[in-house]
């Protein structure tokens, strides 16, 4: 008995074809690794745009705490180039010096404002605690009188500016302020 060849039946796939599919697949397989490393580099800013709301909302909070325990009074709640004490401009983050509020022309920066971390014993508090400064943070404080034309209302604009790796982020955080609470 004689066996036939079944050349036509046996036919696989040709070089080109598969080429093809690899190039395909490969295209698809660096789109994922793309679509990764941007959730990665996304991932990694939260921590940093957790900080700038935080220190945003406390310069905030300082005015208001400042305005409300008589530390300041009203003509004092402005920008220096007004007659205020906030300063003008984007300014780093640094000790709130004597008077207790951020932003202000006697901020101590011998100090920078840093975050605290555990130190090698892993307990928050201890001497052997931790400060990374906050060194790609700059803080602009923007106050402005008369909103609307009424004397008793000023419009405060903090404006937080840092670096994530090479990207420039923005955080603002706008509020008002009245005379009396």
């Amino acid at each position: 008995m004689g066996t036939k060849s079944k050349t036509g039946a046996q036919r696989g796939f040709s070089l080109l074809e598969t080429i093809f599919a690899i190039l395909v697949l490969s295209i698809g397989v660096l789109s994922l690794a793309g679509i990764l490393a941007a959730g990665l580099a996304y991932m990694s800013s939260s921590q940093d745009d957790f900080l700038a709301q935080q220190k945003a909302g406390e310069a905030v909070e300082s005015i208001f705490t400042a305005r409300d325990s008589g530390a300041l009074n009203w003509a004092a709640i402005d920008n220096i180039s007004n007659g205020g004490i906030f300063t003008n401009g984007p300014a780093q983050l640094c000790d709130p010096g004597p008077d207790g509020i951020v932003g202000t022309i006697d901020d101590n920066c011998a100090l920078p404002d840093c975050i605290e971390t555990p130190g090698p014993d892993g307990i928050l508090g201890t001497a052997d605690d931790v400060c990374m400064p906050l060194q790609t943070f700059t803080r602009t404080i923007a106050i402005t009188t008369n909103v609307g034309g009424d004397t008793t209302l000023k419009q405060v604009t903090v404006t937080m500016n840092y670096n994530v790796g090479q990207l420039t982020r923005q955080y603002v955080l706008n509020t008002y302020v009245s005379q009396s609470f």
